[in-house]
């Protein structure tokens, strides 16, 4: 999917946007923006991608995306099947960096919020407490009017600012800074790789998508994602495999041949290693309820 620059609409009545989506179909795509992006999922679950990060989201997460970082919200296809209104809930604010004046930002007593700004180019997903008080907070945006609207969103800035529960999504050498034939050539490669993640990628044959032989594509992509192609691949068949051992429709084994593996026991292995825990201890816990 290529990313698609998302034009963020202005008025005169508000310095920044903030909306409440119920529809799991917003910006259903692969995309970036010039603003910061602040989300909120307190209804609905699905596949991330920031980046060239993949994992799962979970209702109740909070994130913050910085200005031209491609990302993608894949929400679960369930969400798209059910006919109840308000199937997901999800709290969105886009702001400029600037929209408070290029003076502010700039104030001694704004440097840790200036520094989170910066670290957002990864992106960054807050955990534990500080996700919890971010979770009451937010939605008191979207609801505020006039000034206070303004010092909710700073209230939310500090927070986050001052917190160390927090998980940067892009690895620290992905760079969305690439000249045009490298930004042409690493879209060509997302776009495949999304595309045909669940079937077999030959080196040969994502390295013709590239336009490169086998070996310069190799430290091409590793020199743009920090990571090799063979990660990047199997993270997204691992996000996929979660969200097929939570629908439970399949066997373990049915999933781990759905989702492009053609090894049973790497499947596990590879699982495990990105995860953390073995395809049905995942299943297992988010059944009992721990994952969520």
């Amino acid at each position: 999917m290529k990313p698609q620059l998302l034009k963020i609409s202005s008025n005169q009545v508000n310095s920044f946007n903030a909306r409440k989506d119920s529809t799991p179909d917003i910006n259903n795509r692969w995309h970036y923006h010039l603003v910061l992006e602040l989300i909120y999922f307190k209804k609905g679950n699905g596949t991330q991608y920031v980046g060239d990060d993949s994992r799962r989201f979970h209702k109740g997460d909070v994130a913050l995306i910085g200005a031209n970082l491609p990302h993608y919200w894949q929400f679960d296809n369930r969400f798209f099947n059910t006919r109840k209104s308000k199937s997901v809930e999800v709290y969105v604010v886009h702001f400029d960096e600037f929209f408070w004046g290029k003076e502010f930002i700039n104030l001694p007593e704004n440097k840790e919020i200036k520094k989170l700004i910066q670290k957002s180019t990864r992106g960054c997903q807050f955990l534990g407490e500080t996700r919890e008080k971010l979770t009451l907070l937010i939605p008191e945006i979207i609801s505020s009017t006039g000034t206070n609207r303004i010092i909710k969103l700073l209230e939310v800035l500090q927070i986050m600012a001052n917190s160390t529960e927090v998980d940067f999504l892009a690895s620290s050498n992905y760079n969305p800074q690439f000249n045009d034939s490298e930004k042409n050539r690493i879209i060509d490669v997302y776009n495949y790789t999304l595309t045909h993640y669940t079937q077999k990628i030959s080196l040969d044959e994502i390295a013709t998508i590239a336009n490169l032989s086998p070996s310069s594509f190799c430290k091409f992509f590793k020199s743009t994602s920090g990571k090799t192609y063979t990660q990047f691949v199997n993270e997204m068949r691992v996000s996929e495999a979660c969200r097929k051992l939570i629908e439970n429709q399949m066997s373990v084994k049915e999933i781990c041949f759905a989702c492009g593996f053609n090894n049973f026991t790497s499947f596990h292995e590879v699982f495990k290693s990105i995860i953390g825990k073995s395809p049905l201890q995942y299943q297992k816990e988010y059944r009992d309820g721990l994952t969520l």
